[in-house]
């Protein structure tokens, strides 16, 4: 049996007439007569009694209307809440981001797309990219912000944000920390913190390798804030994102001869068909203004970093 013809059913139960329920359902009599005889027909027995002046539920109707009523009322349920979620008015959605990626150039944006979309909740779930990629293909993530150095293999799709160098990240009394830039080959000798999940560890150990320099590995972690608190404490040095040297007692010199850089992506299924949360959020993403990454070659503080992103808010 369909839906309007257990709305039906309900309206005749409630007037008791069949003339009163089908102007309160919108339809004709004849029509509500026959969906209610194809009811009947269907469960095998009388529904309602016809008598002049007499309509009333037979035992199977009265038996059956609750169950009946119930499934309007979930039915009514369901058809509010994909309304709300269309309407991002009551929707979720979740990001994937990629470990290395600093915060710092996300928070503006997402308390805009707050503002403009209150209704949505955003989940945020940090992984290497490899799972991430994994997330996205099998619908556990709706979109993902990542970086590779050999792009994206189909049926993904990266949409580029905004570019970020890498920099030589060292402690506030480091040789490199007055110098505007640090050339690959002055790296020779320094006592390096290996960041285990950066994406970029091969194509950045390859280019040493190629430039001659010999680092000298001390700590390897996968946790980016203690490779930031080690280096603030003078442990040694290491390739970090601009965006990541955001941390006191850290400054980040820019890498010159030859010089590094990451496109960081947003990264959506191609082909699939998105939710209205999931449009609404990579439209923001892709009209948002990203910032560029300095071209002045100078190092940059955590104040200084900080300043930046009071200006963007």
């Amino acid at each position: 049996m369909e839906l309007r013809e257990i709305r039906y059913f309900l309206a005749l139960s409630r007037t008791l007439n069949f003339t009163k329920a089908a102007e309160a359902c919108g339809v004709s009599q004849p029509t509500l007569s026959r969906a209610i005889h194809k009811m009947e027909d269907e469960l095998g027995g009388l529904l309602f009694s016809r008598e002049p002046n007499n309509t009333h539920a037979t035992e199977l109707g009265r038996l059956i209307e609750p169950h009946l009523l119930e499934a309007v009322v979930h039915a009514d349920h369901a058809e509010l809440t994909a309304t709300r979620f269309l309407k991002l008015e009551e929707a979720n959605l979740v990001l994937g981001v990629m470990c290395t990626i600093a915060p710092v150039q996300f928070v503006s944006f997402l308390a805009r797309f707050r503002a403009d979309n209150p209704g949505v909740e955003v989940t945020l779930r940090e992984d290497i990219p490899q799972r991430l990629c994994d997330l996205l293909l099998r619908g556990e993530l709706d979109v993902a912000l990542m970086a590779s150095p050999d792009g994206f293999q189909e049926p993904l799709r990266a949409s580029e944000l905004y570019s970020e160098r890498f920099v030589v990240a060292c402690s506030a009394g480091h040789r490199f920390a007055s110098k505007a830039s640090v050339p690959m080959t002055e790296l020779d000798g320094e006592s390096y913190l290996s960041r285990i999940n950066c994406e970029f560890y091969d194509v950045l150990d390859e280019m040493c390798r190629k430039q001659g320099v010999n680092l000298m590995k001390a700590y390897r972690s996968e946790r980016e804030d203690w490779i930031l608190t080690m280096v603030a404490a003078g442990l040694g040095i290491c390739f970090l994102p601009e965006y990541s040297a955001v941390f006191p007692g850290v400054v980040g010199c820019p890498v010159v001869s030859p010089s590094v850089a990451r496109n960081v992506c947003l990264v959506t299924v191609a082909g699939r068909r998105q939710s209205s949360p999931v449009q609404a959020f990579v439209t923001a993403m892709q009209r948002y203004s990203w910032p560029a990454t300095a071209t002045t070659g100078k190092p940059r503080t955590t104040k200084e970093s900080s300043r930046m992103l009071r200006r963007r808010k």
